[in-house]
């Protein structure tokens, strides 16, 4: 039987590790892992990090708990009688070598923020001021009234207005590109 793990090891596996485990179990249903097989893994995985007698070593928590997981994984299917090539190939992908966004999400992130201003530079100025003021500084709505010198109410309903016309545009900006993204691919059907 084994000893219980150290108290301060339990607790850095519950704050540094908890909060990663969908993504590890969503890296290793992408691999087609069975659920079964899943739950195993993240079992074993829970295991080996609370037998660690020091986490002092850990730099990143995520990345060690998905390298703890591809490790675990990787060894159920060399002893798997049957192996998708695929599963291996993604399991081999697991990114555990950095918290850092790839540089395909840093991409992606810059041109929505880039969306999201021109969005909120085209709404009428004091739904602008307000919309900027509430939800991107954080201010509360008593002090962007006192500010404004405006009731709360109207503080209220500008900052409502404000989100819905960007969602309304943003909505309206999907279905423009779906709509573009189909008759791209109607046009190339039809010259087959």
């Amino acid at each position: 039987m084994m000893d219980a793990a150290p108290r301060h090891i339990i607790d850095w596996v519950g704050s540094q590790i908890l909060p990663h485990e969908g993504h590890v179990r969503a890296c290793l249903r992408r691999a087609r892992i069975s659920r079964d097989d899943v739950e195993d893994i993240i079992q074993e995985a829970y295991c080996r990090l609370a037998s660690l007698t020091s986490v002092d070593h850990i730099v990143s928590p995520r990345a060690y708990f998905l390298t703890v997981a591809k490790n675990i994984a990787l060894a159920h299917l060399r002893r798997a009688r049957i192996v998708h090539m695929e599963s291996m190939d993604e399991i081999e992908r697991f990114d555990v070598l950095s918290d850092d966004p790839s540089p395909e999400q840093i991409i992606s992130g810059r041109a929505e923020l880039a969306r999201l201003q021109t969005l909120i530079s085209s709404l009428p100025d004091r739904c602008r001021r307000i919309f900027v003021m509430r939800r991107v500084e954080g201010l509360p709505q008593k002090e962007i009234a006192r500010i404004l010198g405006l009731s709360e109410t109207t503080i209220e309903n500008d900052a409502a207005k404000g989100l819905r016309l960007i969602m309304r545009a943003i909505s309206s900006d999907d279905k423009r590109s779906r709509s573009r993204k189909e008759a791209r691919r109607d046009a190339g059907i039809q010259r087959n």
